[in-house]
């Protein structure tokens, strides 16, 4: 997100979309790791609902696929015209969101989430995409270098096979602690009790 962002912005002088793509973005995950700090630091959960706080997959997934393949489709539509470029970036829209909540069941389905946690984490992040997407009117496409389209959405296939694991919630536990005092995160057990 922020290589496409920084390329909109630096040569496609797209400033105000990468600026409100990337702003919508870190506001959505500052509240999911609020969210996290709350329930791990301090057991602030809702137990009705088994929610421990906002699903962080789900809500980056909804936030950057839908801006990402809407300049991915502009810039492989090139000079095909404006038709072929307004139908492709609505259905490079649904395809990003569609994408998102393979995302967030996934989340469900490993086990590392609730229901409620992915639905919330996916509509905070669609709510982040969608300001982005209407603040940046019209949404610009990566540009003339048609080959950057394609490399970027190999990398992304690519990135989720071989991917290491990812040390952001162990980051987030670990500032949970020392703002809390805890030794021990709560668990969603004993949210449950």
């Amino acid at each position: 997100m922020l290589a496409v962002a920084f390329w909109l912005a630096w040569r496609q002088g797209a400033r105000r979309a990468a600026w409100a793509w990337v702003a919508c973005t870190a506001l959505a995950a500052s509240l999911t790791t609020a969210s996290k700090l709350a329930f791990l630091g301090h057991g602030i959960g809702w137990p009705a609902l088994d929610f421990t706080g906002f699903s962080g997959h789900a809500m980056f997934a909804a936030a950057v696929l839908p801006p990402l393949l809407q300049s991915v489709v502009g810039a492989l539509a090139g000079p095909a015209g404006p038709g072929v470029w307004r139908g492709g970036a609505g259905w490079a829209w649904a395809a990003g969101y569609a994408l998102a909540v393979l995302v967030a069941v996934s989340r469900v389905a490993v086990s590392a989430h609730s229901w409620s946690e992915v639905i919330a984490g996916f509509a905070l992040g669609a709510a982040a995409s969608a300001a982005a997407l209407r603040l940046g009117r019209p949404w610009p496409a990566l540009g003339r270098v048609r080959l950057l389209a394609p490399l970027l959405l190999a990398w992304a296939a690519l990135g989720v096979a071989g991917a290491p694991p990812s040390r952001t919630h162990d980051w987030v536990t670990r500032l949970a602690l020392a703002e809390s005092g805890r030794t021990q995160p709560y668990q969603r057990w004993q949210m449950h009790r």
